[in-house]
């Protein structure tokens, strides 16, 4: 959780810093922004390589290595001379954030039983909402009364604390040893759904969130130091929002996403209606804002359920096509803001959102509809099930349905590899059978 935190402290800092950076670097405050806007470029299109290329290193020495060049980027932040010297070290973070959000989902719920994975995703995205509360917001305090280097420098601090305690802490293992290194059910199928759809609504937020301050002066008519109140606000709701997701995770896992882009949806196009009104903006402010957290929180939770093969490509998959969403946003939106006023803006993403959410509903009626999708799961009704272990954990099956490195599949669907303890994780398949390595998921039990 303080890795996540400094993680996304360190994304966002400039937004709060823009006009520090540019006078204390002599260049333009949209020069500046190009740090934020390259940052999610950087993630969106190496989170998936990266993941792939560091697949069988032990998580300890990855996440170990991914704080290390933290603390390294946040000091030769700190410490540049230049703006490009500047640009080259949020690069070398932003490389280092791609692959955290791939690596640590697994490796923090693989450390709890299977029925609180929902709330350990709640946890971690609690964590992260607090750097636009408390971390961004300090960090701008800090740097307006000092210079913009030392918030920057500062982060280096819970770099290296989390750095000694994940090196100290955290066990060596294969990553396909992992607890939750395969999906508890995996269906490639519901993973392009979800993929889609986290995207689509990625955009739709981000065409209309960029330009928030822009819209609550000029159609609302908040004065400047109002707005500052609203955005804290909204940050605040992003924090309820993912505080209430999570703990209702592991009850309503497929439900979580549709809800979250549905609230999304509303918002936008509630401030798109009714945005002249002043109490109806801060309302529908409050609900986009309460949704931002919870869309990303409920997919990162649903690709640890369906994840054709390892969780952290599905992770670093979701996480690159989120921040692609971003950065399309962000672009459409300055398309439609000479033409259709800012508003428009608002209009177009809470389209993109309402299209995102009829993806998710559409996609999980038509799953529902595949033959095997009727076909009930009862326990011990297949040969080799799984037997519940100590604190809901599946035993490993029987000598006589596992062998160390064994590939299984099922048919039609993925396959799965079964060692030593990754056979722990692999609950159900897409038939609703037991293949030696799973029960049913718990929202189809």
């Amino acid at each position: 959780m303080l890795a996540a935190f400094t993680f996304n402290t360190a994304e966002n800092l400039p937004i709060g810093l823009l006009e520090v950076i540019s006078a204390g670097l002599r260049v333009s405050v949209p020069t500046v922004g190009l740090l934020v806007t390259s940052y999610g470029v950087m993630v969106a299109v190496s989170s998936l390589p990266l993941a792939h290329a560091v697949r069988a290193v032990p998580r300890r020495l990855v996440l170990t290595g991914l704080l290390a060049a933290l603390v390294v980027s946040s000091l030769l932040a700190a410490l540049a001379y230049s703006y490009w010297l500047l640009l080259v070290a949020r690069l070398l973070t932003a490389l280092a954030q791609a692959l955290f959000w791939a690596v640590m989902g697994p490796v923090a719920v693989g450390l709890f039983a299977p029925a609180v994975r929902g709330r350990v995703v709640g946890a971690l995205s609690v964590a992260g909402s607090l750097a636009l509360v408390l971390g961004v917001p300090a960090g701008t305090w800090l740097g307006q009364r000092s210079d913009w280097r030392v918030p920057v420098a500062v982060l280096a601090g819970p770099g290296i604390i989390s750095l000694v305690t994940i090196a100290v802490l955290l066990p060596t293992s294969r990553p396909e040893e992992e607890h939750a290194a395969y999906g508890i059910a995996p269906d490639a199928h519901r993973f392009a759904v979800v993929l889609a759809a986290g995207a689509t609504a990625a955009t739709g937020a981000f065409t209309g969130y960029t330009y928030i301050a822009k819209f609550l002066s000029d159609v609302s008519g908040f004065p400047p130091g109002t707005v500052s109140v609203l955005f804290t606000a909204s940050g605040v709701a992003c924090l309820a929002g993912v505080s209430v997701t999570g703990a209702l995770l592991d009850r309503f896992p497929r439900a979580a996403p549709a809800t979250a882009v549905a609230t999304q949806a509303v918002g936008m196009l509630g401030l798109y209606a009714a945005g002249t009104c002043r109490v109806a903006a801060v309302v529908f402010l409050v609900l986009m804002g309460g949704a931002l957290g919870p869309v990303f929180m409920a997919t990162q939770n649903a690709m640890l359920h369906c994840a054709p093969r390892r969780t952290d490509i599905a992770l670093a998959a979701n996480s690159g096509a989120y921040n692609a969403g971003i950065a399309a946003g962000a672009a459409l939106g300055a398309l439609v803001l000479p033409h259709a006023g800012v508003r428009g803006t608002f209009l177009a993403g809470g389209t993109l959102s309402a299209a995102a959410c009829a993806v998710l509903c559409l996609g999980e009626r038509l799953l529902r509809q595949r033959p095997h999708a009727s076909r009930p799961h009862t326990a011990g009704s297949a040969a080799g099930a799984v037997r519940s272990g100590p604190g809901g954990t599946p035993s490993r099956p029987p000598p006589s349905t596992r062998r160390r490195g064994q590939r299984v599949g099922t048919g039609e669907g993925p396959e799965g590899y079964v060692g030593r303890r990754s056979a722990r994780d692999r609950y159900g398949s897409r038939h609703g059978t037991s293949t030696g390595a799973g029960t049913a998921p718990p929202e189809d039990a």
